[in-house]
């Protein structure tokens, strides 16, 4: 069993930055899809980024693209969000999770899920 935790949220002024970080234990993610998911308040989980295993393909959302660059170091079990240019509309509740597919960006298919990071973006 694989447990993934979130570190990095916190409160931000709009153009600022934040790095997250998801540190796995249990079994190593190495071979896991990663992915970073976002939920606000009344809203939809969605996949904001995602990284196959060996880091050489990458998915991120249109609202992040040029703003948010996902990474992970699998010496480390961590995989990371750096979020540069934060919006207010960025403020959610950050989860990390993990996928043995092969598609990063299939939404249904991840196995795994952190307990989140709330992220927060003042105007």
């Amino acid at each position: 069993q694989v447990q993934l935790v979130e570190s990095g949220g916190g409160l931000v002024q709009a153009g600022g930055s934040l790095r997250l970080s998801c540190t796995a234990s249990g079994r190593t993610f190495s071979r896991y899809g990663m992915g970073w998911f976002r939920q606000a308040p009344g809203k939809e989980r969605e996949l904001v980024a995602a990284i196959s295993w060996s880091g050489d393909v990458t998915y991120y959302a249109d609202s992040v693209k040029g703003r948010f660059t996902i990474s992970r170091d699998n010496a480390k079990n961590t995989v990371y969000l750096q979020m540069n240019g934060l919006k207010p509309e960025d403020t959610a509740v950050y989860y990390c999770a993990a996928t043995k597919r092969l598609s990063i960006s299939a939404l249904g298919g991840y196995d795994y899920w952190g307990q989140g990071t709330q992220v927060t973006v003042s105007s």
